[in-house]
């Protein structure tokens, strides 16, 4: 069993951050039941085209309005394509163990960078970007490990790092001990930005931009 979480889930702020942070402790929690399941987490970022995700909002505004609303002009955002999304949940499901937490290395970015570069794909000299102010419960900086959890976290890959936690069974201690630990005390969305060339590919791979 997979359940997937989000970046939300990681010191939350509002009701839906703390719905996926008690569900990850409720999945890696039934691993210590007698059972032949496997109980596994996988935490991402935002996925591009999913129901909610700011590019098609942005593009709608961009036609429609010709202005873009933004919350925060400093805020930033993993994301992540459906394509590597589904390579998350796979690769959990291949090589999890039971009661580990995997997260994928992925791009973040500012999102004005983002409604920047829509707006030039769009041909439109015209659409200004307005800041309405950061909403009750949102975050300027999303994070994917917190300090506490980087503790217990190994770099499983070039791709992707695996988080145990520090109550863990046996055999993940014994799976995953040896790994190198991650190379950062907390990874957050504003740690490493992706430049314009980068965001623009991103959405070439995601199909927003011909």
């Amino acid at each position: 069993m997979i359940d997937i979480s989000t970046d939300k889930a990681v010191d939350p702020i509002n009701l839906y951050g703390m719905s996926k942070a008690i569900g990850e402790r409720l999945i890696i929690q039934a691993n210590a039941r007698d059972t032949d399941t496997r109980f596994i987490c996988v935490r991402g970022g935002n996925v591009l085209g999913t129901n909610g995700s700011v590019v098609p909002l942005f593009k709608s505004q961009i036609e429609t309005r010709g202005a873009i609303t933004i919350t925060d002009r400093n805020m930033t955002r993993f994301f992540l394509t459906v394509s590597e999304a589904i390579g998350l949940v796979f690769k959990a499901a291949e090589e999890g163990i039971g009661g580990e937490i995997f997260v994928m290395r992925m791009p973040a970015c500012k999102i004005t960078d983002l409604a920047r570069i829509l707006i030039e794909h769009s041909g439109r000299v015209d659409v200004k970007v307005s800041e309405t102010g950061i909403r009750p419960g949102e975050k300027l900086h999303e994070v994917l490990v917190s300090p506490s959890e980087s503790v217990t976290a190994y770099q499983f890959d070039n791709n992707y790092y695996v988080i145990v936690g520090t109550h863990s069974l046996k055999e993940l201690t014994e799976a995953y001990g040896q790994l190198p630990r991650v190379p950062f005390l907390s990874y957050k969305s504003d740690d490493v930005i992706m430049e314009p060339s980068e965001i623009r590919n991103m959405l070439m791979q995601g199909g927003f931009l011909a």
